[in-house]
């Protein structure tokens, strides 16, 4: 029986960009985490209030480059709507992703957004499954 993970989400060192990685016990888990993974690249999830929901949809023709277009849909939706999120729901069914993510305007005194992300990469990018079936979601960004 494979060991039970909880969703997380983590950063890894990659020179001067910055790499995400989103961990959870299913696939759709692992793209959630990832997002949450890129908005802490800008500033604290948890400061970021649910005021405002969001749907996204993108596709793609595997997983790894649903992740890459996953994460460029939420930084447009950042830049075009000057909000960040901080929740995220993540349905995927074939090569096709539908989401929600809450979030708000951009608050400079209550989040001091650390960077811009630019974009995702394909650059470590990778999405598979580990020893114990638990889901990894990662790439780099460009900051």
């Amino acid at each position: 029986m494979a060991d039970t993970v909880e969703p997380k989400w983590e950063h890894f060192a990659h020179e001067a960009d910055v790499g995400v990685r989103g961990i959870g016990p299913g696939r759709e888990q692992a793209f959630e985490q990832a997002a949450l993974a890129l908005t802490a690249v800008i500033t604290d999830p948890a400061a970021i209030k649910p005021e405002q929901k969001v749907n996204i949809t993108c596709e793609a023709a595997d997983d790894e480059m649903l992740l890459v277009e996953w994460l460029n849909s939420l930084i447009y939706e950042m830049a075009t709507r000057r909000m960040l999120f901080g929740r995220f729901e993540v349905f995927i069914k074939d090569n096709r992703l539908s989401a929600l993510a809450w979030g708000q305007k951009v608050d400079v005194s209550r989040h001091s957004p650390a960077v811009e992300v630019k974009g995702a990469t394909v650059t470590s990018l990778s999405v598979k499954q580990d020893k114990n079936k638990h889901w990894i979601a990662q790439c780099v960004v460009d900051v």
